[in-house]
């Protein structure tokens, strides 16, 4: 067996409605199922979802802060240039998303953010320059602040 790519995510939200409008209207995914339901499925045409959100009410433990095991953050590509992660910068704070970091990985031009839950996301561009597949070490490379 071949893992041949990532398919989807699943998230636990308490507001199915609250989140709904962050990853449709904020980040742009289309929801794909109707309204009404306890749950929502958003693709970005790739595949039929690759997000399902499922809500699980607002008495529902909260994510631990600090270091766990489980998912740490999430990354969805937002464009090919350092201008599309400025339009992407942008659209956040328009919409007062918190940006919690940034960072140049030398592969990425990254921004952090988090979901109204709590859970991470990188918001990144590849860079075009950064062959990543003849030089797999530069994955390792130390990260630099980001300068957009």
């Amino acid at each position: 067996m071949q893992v041949r790519e990532l398919g989807h995510l699943v998230l636990y939200v308490r507001d199915l409605e609250r989140s709904s409008h962050f990853y449709g209207e904020v980040l742009g995914w289309r929801r794909i199922t109707p309204q009404g339901l306890a749950v929502a499925a958003f693709s970005s045409g790739r595949t039929h979802h690759e997000l399902l959100l499922i809500e699980v009410g607002p008495e529902a433990a909260p994510i631990p802060s600090g270091r766990r095991v489980g998912l740490y953050h999430f990354g969805l590509k937002v464009g090919d240039s350092d201008e599309e992660l400025r339009v992407a910068l942008s659209a956040l704070e328009a919409n007062g998303v918190r940006l919690v970091g940034s960072a140049d990985h030398t592969v990425t031009h990254s921004l952090y953010i988090e979901d109204p839950d709590g859970n991470e996301i990188e918001l990144y561009v590849d860079v075009e320059a950064a062959d990543w597949r003849r030089d797999p070490e530069l994955l390792l490379s130390p990260i630099r602040p980001l300068q957009l």
